[in-house]
């Protein structure tokens, strides 16, 4: 496939409120030199320690009068939210040596954290520390040798596993699709068509929606929370919070927080899942938890992924049965991704799929290793899906690492950015579909919904839809695996053109393409309608490669160019022909839901909730919400009344666009007049 294809210009007066932000250490001009030290500098502070420190704190730091300098509890204490290196210097460089704090040079307190790095497994490098605050707070520890032990991470509710809540059963889970009252699962049902059976807000009345009631959360997190609804009971989280309102008024039911009790990673969190009066959720340093859906109490928690490996967890879980199925993000972090499934009554391991076991070890026959460096990626953080006849799930397995130079892993790279079909109940690998192969240019397979059905979603075969950053919208036939086409939803440029030393400018960039929203299926014209972002940046890749613990592993730059808009385009699911397009003046990222009031639901950075007719793409409604819209997009009916809830935020860290707020993110409800 060689595609060049600019669907529309960008306006440049709009494209210049946005600011597209990367990592210094990652995409910038001023990339740091490898580690964080020099061994001049290690050296200069092991005999200071000696002669300042040691006494107190041990001559191998362990421990003396003094509390230990070393080992897992010192490195988490310094990875928790809140603290870091530079707060450690801040800490040194002011009450060190005791009731002498500030005594020292600058220079020997920076020799002292230097040593004191050092035998923290922090890498050395080139250039030697230095006094500076957001370059030192972006130092990352690493943990050493320990393992995680899922066993010895967990932790048992003052209240016992057993929820005293109740809901929804499994049967109800399987028949979410006929069920539009509720909203069930991130993307309404098991096989995420994301489309709802109500219509008492419809074409002829959509300009009459007004805001019934809104929740503030209390944190300034990302907003990218998908909305769970169940028996007028609403449950919504960011990276810590978790909360449960009502649905009708958005008065709160109850509230947890979540006090991590390790390193954080990335604080994206898009919602719970829930059964059985279980409401299950991830969090930014790998723990799977579980509150019960009466009083948010916590029955369980148990840290499943590693942090210090660069895992998390951002993505919704999917409850299937009594198993918690759930995935971690973190390609760039070099992780080795997985899929596992998590007994819900405890979150004990029972089945775990690894996603890039090549990668795992070190190389194999898809993925080489010429230079013999570190591989890994495929993690998988965007909601799963399944065929409830056939238990199979369905994952996008994500990007490759290093992301850029797809030279140094000649091949396929199995299994990152394929579909993988898994059976639900054993994790045992049925099929798998290679979507990007090799990819270096960081274009993640994000989704892998709708399943359609043949004599049910009124489609003539059996198929399944897949988007990913690269920008393209294809559909399998399910039985053969065969792609039947593959349209573009954002400009396309350069794709087949290698990312080398010498760089290379393509379209989309590596926010492009589609994110953490895939496709609505809407069966009355039978379309799929995705969102998607447009824009395109220089990739070039780096000449060496080198792989420093807790640190994004790229190898290589992006620079992005200064547009970035987005597009909503619905597709002919038979076909894959073009029905219509919407383009909106910055990336589009919200869920998107379609109602069999011929509506189109879905949500802009500019802070609109925006409502189109899924027949022609006509805007019925804009309606500002007062922040950016990123997460789901749901509607459901409380004492027969229907509702649309959308999250209204700080969508994108990624992403400035002028519109966030201070404080926290909102969960916004509307209604026509009547639901008031």
């Amino acid at each position: 496939m060689n595609l060049t294809i600019k669907v529309v210009a960008a306006s440049k007066t709009a494209s210049s409120l946005l600011v597209l932000v990367f990592s210094i250490s990652v995409f910038g001009a001023d990339t740091p030199a490898s580690g964080t030290y020099t061994d001049e500098q290690f050296e200069r502070g092991e005999a200071l320690y000696s002669l300042q420190c040691a006494q107190c704190h041990g001559a191998e730091l362990e421990s003396a009068a003094a509390p230990a300098l070393i080992g897992p509890t010192f490195r988490k204490t310094w990875a928790l939210m809140g603290a870091n290196v530079a707060e450690l210097y801040d800490r040194i460089s002011t009450t060190m040596p005791p009731r002498q704090g500030g005594d020292l040079q600058e220079s020997e307190y920076l020799d002292l954290l230097a040593y004191v790095l050092g035998r923290n497994n922090v890498l050395p490098g080139s250039e030697a520390l230095r006094n500076d605050y957001p370059y030192l707070s972006a130092i990352p520890f690493a943990r050493g040798d320990e393992v995680l032990d899922i066993a010895a991470n967990f932790i048992e509710g003052v209240n016992g596993l057993v929820p005293t809540g109740s809901g929804p059963s499994f049967d109800e889970l399987m028949a979410a699709a006929d069920n539009s009252k509720d909203w069930l699962y991130h993307n309404q049902n098991y096989q995420g068509t994301r489309y709802s059976a109500l219509d008492e807000i419809n074409i002829s009345n959509a300009d009459e929606l007004q805001q019934v009631c809104v929740y503030e959360l209390p944190t300034n997190a990302t907003m990218q929370t998908g909305p769970i609804i169940y028996q007028g009971t609403m449950y919504v989280t960011n990276s810590t919070h978790t909360a449960a309102i009502d649905a009708a008024n958005c008065e709160v039911i109850w509230s947890y927080d979540w006090a991590p009790r390790d390193r954080m990673v990335w604080g994206n969190n898009r919602g719970v899942a829930i059964k059985d009066g279980y409401v299950v959720r991830g969090s930014p340093d790998g723990y799977l938890l579980a509150l019960d859906s009466a009083n948010g109490n916590l029955l369980w928690a148990r840290q499943v992924a590693d942090p210090w490996l660069g895992e998390t967890f951002s993505m919704p879980p999917m409850i299937f049965e009594d198993t918690v199925l759930i995935g971690p993000a973190g390609s760039e972090n070099a992780i080795s991704g997985w899929l596992a499934a998590f007994s819900l009554h405890d979150g004990d391991l029972i089945w775990k799929f690894m996603t890039v076991p090549e990668a795992a070890a070190g190389g194999g026959a898809t993925w080489g290793n010429p230079n013999n460096i570190l591989l890994g990626g495929g993690a998988v953080w965007t909601p799963l899906s399944m065929d409830l006849a056939l238990g199979e799930v369905y994952a996008a397995v994500t990007n490759p690492a290093p992301d850029l130079p797809a030279y140094l892993r000649p091949g396929e790279n199995l299994y990152s950015n394929n579909i993988v079909a898994l059976d639900v109940r054993s994790g045992e690998l049925n099929w798998h579909k290679s979507i990007v192969p090799n990819d270096d240019h960081d274009w993640d397979l994000t989704q892998v919904s709708p399943v359609l059905k043949a004599g049910i979603n009124n489609v003539s075969r059996d198929m399944i839809a897949t988007v990913g950053k690269d920008g393209i919208l294809r559909t399998l036939d399910k039985n053969t695996h065969a792609i039947v086409y593959e349209t573009p939803v954002t400009t396309i440029l350069n794709a087949e053109v290698p990312v080398t030393q010498e760089g290379v400018f393509a379209c989309p960039g590596v926010y492009g393409g589609v994110l953490w929203s895939g496709p609505s299926y809407y069966p009355a014209q039978k379309l799929l309608i995705t969102p998607s972002i447009d824009y395109c940046a220089q990739f070039t890749a780096s000449e060496e490669i080198s792989f420093t613990p807790g640190r994004m592993y790229m190898g290589g730059r992006v620079r992005p160019a200064d547009e970035q808009t987005g597009w909503l385009t619905a597709i002919e699911v038979e076909s894959g022909e073009v029905s219509w397009r919407y383009h909106s003046l910055r990336p589009m990222v919200a869920g998107v839901t379609t109602t069999a009031g011929g509506l189109v639901m879905t949500g802009e950075l500019s802070g609109n909730l925006l409502i189109l007719n899924a027949n022609s793409g006509e805007v019925l409604n804009s309606i500002p919400t007062g922040a950016p819209v990123g997460g789901g997009i749901v509607t459901y009916e409380v004492d027969g009344k229907q509702f649309i809830a959308t999250s209204s935020g700080n969508a994108m860290m990624t992403f400035r666009t002028g519109d966030e707020i201070e404080g926290g993110g909102r969960v916004v409800v509307y209604g026509l007049p009547n639901a008031r």
